[in-house]
């Protein structure tokens, strides 16, 4: 029988080895022991300084007679339920003693303790070692990443199950797309959609901002307007697939996000417009809530799905933003997320050299898992409580993205 998280730690030897969170008297420490484990994609002072203050990771260290012999970080994102194994290294004189096991231990249950039901990491395909370790204790590959390292070494994605209602899915490749500006999520989800349709798609900047051109409202609470569920179906169809719509208003949609009569009134002429065309086209657009089995059956029958979330529970800025549904199963749905910028840094903000410091990896925008109690609060949009999702079936795709 395997030994529970909490047995685990409890069964470890104290009086050789002791594990605490870093602070910042172990920046030193920790610089040097990076500096020996690793020749490359090394973590600087600054970021180590980071990391030791930041609310969204945890930190520990191990310590042997006041020396520091290993340390393993931590990533959480907000509203997620799984961690992400950023970092872990082992003094090369101290390995082969039950260090890193133990570590991890000490790290997932903290991640439990947070509330986070799943572990992920990334490992050199290359590194056999570490490999057999984290298969040992529980990990499980679910994807690849090609060239992930610096010296273009392939990595494999691991997660294990942290909790035991926490059942491990087998999540399908899915391309993943970033958007290249802070208001083209709609376009990049759709473009992800597509290519999970037809793999050899490519998708560019220039499709994505074709599509922005064809799909956004005009007007949007500040800066460059979204994309309406409609005008993305349009767009759909034009690059040859059939999207049908779920969106429980029939008009003025966004209308609440902006103030002046001015702008509500050029919001109810594009939203107009976009209904009109949309029967036009026959575009099958369903006026009701959709739920969460509309969202399994089209993954099930092969299709993909788009939905608006609103970013609240990880930005606190409700701001609508679209994302591509992966997987759903028993307990949680799957997105990809097309923003990662770093928490309050969006794509084309200036501060792009400062959160190159401190950026977590686009690995954790990928399949994000949420219960789907949680998913139906982030799936509910401004004080209209809008509701919107397209379904993307595949066809003659008929242009390369």
């Amino acid at each position: 029988m395997t030994a529970s998280l909490a047995e685990r730690v409890d069964s470890m030897n104290s009086d050789a080895v002791e594990y605490r969170l870093a602070n910042l008297s172990d920046i030193a420490s920790l610089v040097a022991l990076e500096t020996k484990c690793f020749e490359s994609d090394r973590l600087s002072k600054r970021r180590f300084k980071h990391w030791v203050q930041a609310s969204n990771g945890i930190f520990v260290i191990a310590q042997s007679h006041e020396f520091i012999c290993g340390y393993g970080l931590v990533i959480l994102r907000k509203a997620t339920r799984s961690a992400r194994l950023y970092s872990l290294a082992i003094d090369s004189e101290y390995r082969g003693q039950g260090i890193a096991s133990d570590l991890l231990a000490h790290l997932e249950q903290l991640a439990l303790s947070k509330q986070r039901l799943f572990m992920r990491l990334e490992v050199a395909e290359t590194n056999m070692t570490a490999i057999a370790l984290y298969k040992r204790l529980g990990y499980r590959q679910f994807g690849i990443y090609k060239h992930y390292y610096q010296d273009g070494t392939h990595a494999l994605r691991l997660q294990k199950s942290l909790h035991p209602d926490a059942v491990q899915a087998r999540l399908p490749a899915y391309p993943w797309y970033q958007q290249s500006t802070d208001f083209s999520c709609g376009p990049a989800a759709l473009m992800m959609a597509l290519k999970s349709l037809e793999p050899s798609l490519k998708c560019s900047v220039e499709q994505e901002l074709d599509i922005w051109r064809q799909a956004n409202t005009v007007f949007m609470t500040s800066g460059h307007a979204g994309c309406h569920p409609v005008g993305l179906a349009l767009a759909a169809k034009e690059l040859g697939v059939e999207a049908e719509v779920f969106v429980n208003q029939t008009s003025d949609l966004f209308i609440d996000g902006v103030r002046s009569g001015h702008k509500k009134s050029i919001l109810q002429v594009v939203d107009n417009q976009f209904f009109e065309r949309a029967k036009q086209y026959q575009i099958e657009v369903h006026n009701r809530e959709y739920q969460l089995e509309d969202i399994a059956d089209a993954l099930a029958n092969g299709h993909a799905v788009i939905c608006l979330i609103s970013t609240y529970q990880f930005d606190h800025k409700k701001a609508p933003h679209w994302v591509a549904i992966t997987h759903i199963d028993q307990t949680f749905l799957y997105f990809h997320d097309p923003d990662a910028s770093f928490e309050g840094i969006s794509a084309d903000s200036s501060l792009l050299e400062e959160q190159s410091l401190y950026q977590t990896s686009e690995l954790d925008y990928q399949h994000v898992p949420i219960i789907k109690e949680d998913f139906a609060k982030l799936s509910i949009f401004g004080k209209s409580k809008l509701k919107t999702c397209l379904v993307i079936k595949r066809m003659a795709l008929e242009k390369e993205l």
